[in-house]
């Protein structure tokens, strides 16, 4: 049902109905999970949660701004408390206009002046609009409106400027012959005996308003008995939160610490519920690439890296100064680049040094007489097989797009290689040189291509490239490969072995590990000429 007929039928229900003010989206939602059918955006709290006077100091397009951050965040219709119109009939046309843009259900307008006062401050000295004119914006805006259904609420301001009952009455009468669909009539008394004495002359002519701010203390059944369709509960929320701020700002000077506050204030968790945070989260697995959803990462940072000499002498290798900043936060940051942000580093050497915020860390205390294996199986013991998985290591520096194309290749098991292998046999390093089903080239492109062995004395015709140090294990993958690496583990000298141990393993298991190639965009920090390279990188 649109929000205009809902209110419509607020209106025209056979019983008292409730709305409560809200004057931002929060409010708003806290309102409608309250169970009310409906919101007021009232003049006072919006001014007020602007920080100024209810007096048209904000601005009309202002109060639209967040009347439609109200709107979006509830499914209940919102009568706005829309002042004087802001305006002539013009203004008051084109505000019409404007709210049904916003879904905005309703507006209510007072016989006033423009810019208004607040009817509760020295209301008996505020003069009243002429009935003539204030019947023309009740006109104008029936004629701007669109939805048959959108509802303009005229509000009688005969009481609170002591005129009496025969002219909230005469005003009423004009106001409804003009079109308007309800009256509002307002008291600023402590007791509902104005209000009471109209509804009685009034009769059933059109449905009627209140708002019990002032008589508060009357029974809500008088209320009912008398017929009034709609009470609104104008500005509670705003004075409950503001008593709730002010007594916790308090506390917070005078005692400088959050113990005294933290058990009577909401979780930051509800706070992420009411703004929705659940809802993005389902969109993301909808709607993100896959590489930025259900990935994560473990960085092999156990080892000294010795052969860096007195670079490494304190601090492991991975928490090497490149540009300003370690290694691994430059590793952490390519990472990040691509929405991986689940990121388990197992830590050997110097671990007191590898304490990066926001990564989780798993240690290898045997470091010193054990491979990347050894590292790998205990990261894996803390992570279950529910999420894809990427293995790098601590000491390679990479671009982004690398651990983009692992996420989104659909294997279980894939590695890169670098097909520019000629460029490390240049340099007279060790490398993992790999061997696969075929070499790159343009045949190639497309193909899935296989691993065939992976080994540092491979000869040169048999080199199809340099495998980079990455793996990506699908979740489907995981539970193959734990019980692969805890069968080499067990094997004599099986606590020295490394990833290359692992993937040739596989191989001969005839389980299938996809290559997929690439040239360039990495760098292996094994010498000083590497820590050079790597501010430039």
């Amino acid at each position: 049902m649109n929000k205009t007929t809902q209110f419509k039928h607020l209106l025209q229900s056979n019983q008292l109905e409730f709305i409560l003010e809200a004057h931002n989206g929060l409010s708003a939602k806290i309102g409608e999970e309250a169970g009310f059918k409906g919101l007021w955006g009232s003049g006072l709290s919006l001014s007020a949660q602007f920080g100024v006077r209810d007096n048209n100091e904000a601005s009309w397009t202002q109060l639209l701004e967040m009347l439609e951050f109200m709107s979006d965040a509830t499914s209940i219709p919102i009568l706005l408390d829309g002042d004087t119109g802001y305006g002539n009939f013009n203004n008051m046309q084109r505000l019409v206009q404007k709210l049904e843009q916003r879904d905005i259900a309703a507006v209510c307008i007072e016989d006033k002046l423009f810019p208004k006062t607040n009817s509760f401050i020295k209301g008996t000295a505020q003069p009243l609009a002429d009935v003539d004119e204030f019947c023309g914006k009740i006109k104008a805006g029936k004629d701007a409106q669109r939805d048959d259904d959108f509802s303009i609420v005229a509000r009688v301001e005969a009481f609170i400027a002591g005129w009496g009952l025969q002219e909230a009455l005469r005003r009423a009468e004009a106001y409804h012959a003009a079109g308007a669909d309800a009256i509002l009539i307002h008291s600023a008394l402590s007791v509902p005996d104005e209000v009471l004495a109209f509804k009685r002359e009034w009769g059933e002519r059109c449905p009627v308003v209140i708002v019990p701010t002032k008589y508060y203390a009357t029974p809500t059944d008088v209320f009912r008995d008398h017929g009034f369709s709609l009470c609104i509960w104008a500005n509670q929320i705003l004075r409950a939160s503001i008593s709730a701020m002010q007594q916790t700002a308090r506390t917070l000077a005078e005692e400088e610490n959050l113990l005294s506050i933290e058990d009577r204030i909401v979780p930051v968790a509800e706070v992420f519920r009411l703004q929705g945070a659940g809802e993005l989260q389902e969109a993301e697995k909808r709607y993100l690439p896959k590489s930025t959803r259900g990935i994560r990462a473990i960085v092999l940072a156990a080892s000294q890296g010795g052969e860096l000499g007195e670079l490494t002498r304190e601090k492991p290798k991975a928490m090497l100064d490149i540009s300003g900043a370690p290694l691994l936060s430059r590793i952490v940051d390519a990472y990040n680049a691509v929405g991986i942000k689940q990121i388990t580093v197992v830590r050997g050497f110097g671990k007191e040094h590898v304490n990066l915020p926001n990564l989780h860390y798993v240690d290898n205390d045997d470091f010193a007489d054990t491979g990347e294996l050894l590292s790998l199986h205990r990261a894996l013991s803390e992570l279950d097989d529910s999420q894809d998985t990427l293995i790098s290591y601590g000491d390679v520096l990479f671009n982004k797009y690398i651990p983009q194309m692992l996420s989104d290749e659909k294997s279980d098991i894939v590695i890169m290689a670098d097909t520019h292998w000629q460029e490390s046999v240049n340099r007279h390093r060790q490398a993992d040189y790999v061997n696969c089903s075929q070499a790159s080239s343009r045949r190639a492109f497309g193909a899935k291509i296989q691993l065939c062995r992976i080994d540092e004395k491979l000869p040169d015709e048999a080199i199809h490239g340099e495998w980079m140090g990455f793996v990506k294990l699908a979740s489907t993958a995981l539970p193959l490969v734990r019980q692969h690496l805890e069968t080499l583990l067990a094997k004599q000298n099986g606590r020295q072995a490394k990833l290359p141990d692992l993937l040739n393993h596989l191989v001969m298991q005839q389980i299938p590990v996809q290559v997929l190639y690439t040239t360039g965009h990495w760098l292996d920090i094994d010498s000083l000429d590497d820590v050079v390279q790597a501010g430039s990188f």
